[in-house]
């Protein structure tokens, strides 16, 4: 694969650039803290590399050729241009007060709506979130929340809310698959998560808590919430939703309620707060659960 620089080695262009700044082998190799020799082999392979000579030996230093002080003028502008790079970065303030980690179905059905309305009420506490729908994911985030029982192991934690686990659908569906009833459910088209490590309740523990057997419908199966509540609202199958998480979606009709039954959650989602949380991750986390 051809690199994106015809380059020489960056090396001995550092080690270049350090013998034309001091006019001096040896000045460059103590400003290193490499050997002269060493400065002088990555000179001459430099040179090799080139295809002409970039310095003239004196016996009291050395001057750089024509080439050499063009290839030296070049470099300076470059290393210029990287340290006022480096020189912003490192004095640019963090600006971020509290990070938060969620998945992507929680970030843009709860969560993000939730951040506007804290930041109407305070405007100088910024958040960041880290989205990420592989478990076990790690980095550094003051809080987080989660599918599940707590660990108890000593971490601090908020319950968030315990919905309600509802059969969703468009009311195209509804009509076309003549859905009355959890009976009907048993034949019809269901979009199904695939990815068990994220403990979901699925469409089999719905049917047996509601007393019901295993649905024989066609099945579409997915590996992410959000694809399978679009896939619900594109009327490939009906989908279970947890009401608290999906609420604006059936607050705007989007998806309806195809049945009157459903099954408490049998877990919460739940607010994790890491024992290093800043003082402004703690205020958002009260409010975040009052908001809850």
């Amino acid at each position: 694969m051809p690199r994106p620089y015809d380059l020489s080695s960056m090396t001995a262009l550092v080690c270049f650039e350090a013998a034309a700044r001091n006019a001096s082998f040896k000045k460059a190799a103590e400003e290193m803290n490499v050997t002269p020799a060493a400065i002088s082999h990555q000179i001459k392979a430099l040179e090799t590399d080139l295809g002409c000579s970039l310095f003239l030996r004196r016996s009291r230093g050395v001057e750089l050729t024509e080439k050499g002080a063009f290839l030296f003028l070049a470099i300076q502008r470059g290393f210029e241009t990287i340290s006022e790079a480096v020189t912003q970065i490192r004095d640019r303030q963090e600006t971020v007060d509290v990070t938060i980690r969620t998945t992507t179905a929680v970030s843009s059905l709860w969560l993000t709506p939730k951040i506007s309305a804290f930041w109407k009420i305070h405007p100088g506490i910024s958040v960041s979130q880290i989205v990420s729908d592989v478990p076990g994911t790690t980095g550094r985030c003051d809080l987080s929340v989660h599918y599940g029982n707590p660990q108890e192991n000593g971490v601090e934690y908020r319950t968030l809310f315990q919905d309600r686990i509802v059969a969703l659908g468009t009311p195209a569906f509804a009509a076309e698959h003549r859905i009355h009833g959890v009976e009907d459910l048993i034949n019809a088209p269901l979009v199904h998560m695939s990815n068990e490590e994220t403990g979901w309740t699925t469409w089999a523990d719905w049917f047996q808590a509601l007393g019901h057997p295993l649905p024989k419908g066609r099945s579409f199966y997915v590996n992410n919430y959000m694809i399978a509540l679009q896939a619900a609202q594109d009327d490939v199958g009906a989908v279970l939703g947890w009401d608290g998480l999906v609420g604006s979606l059936m607050r705007e009709g989007r998806l309806v309620e195809l049945v009157g039954d459903s099954v408490p959650s049998p877990v919460p989602f739940h607010l994790k707060i890491h024992p290093k949380a800043t003082s402004q991750a703690r205020l958002f986390a009260d409010w975040l659960v009052k908001a809850a």
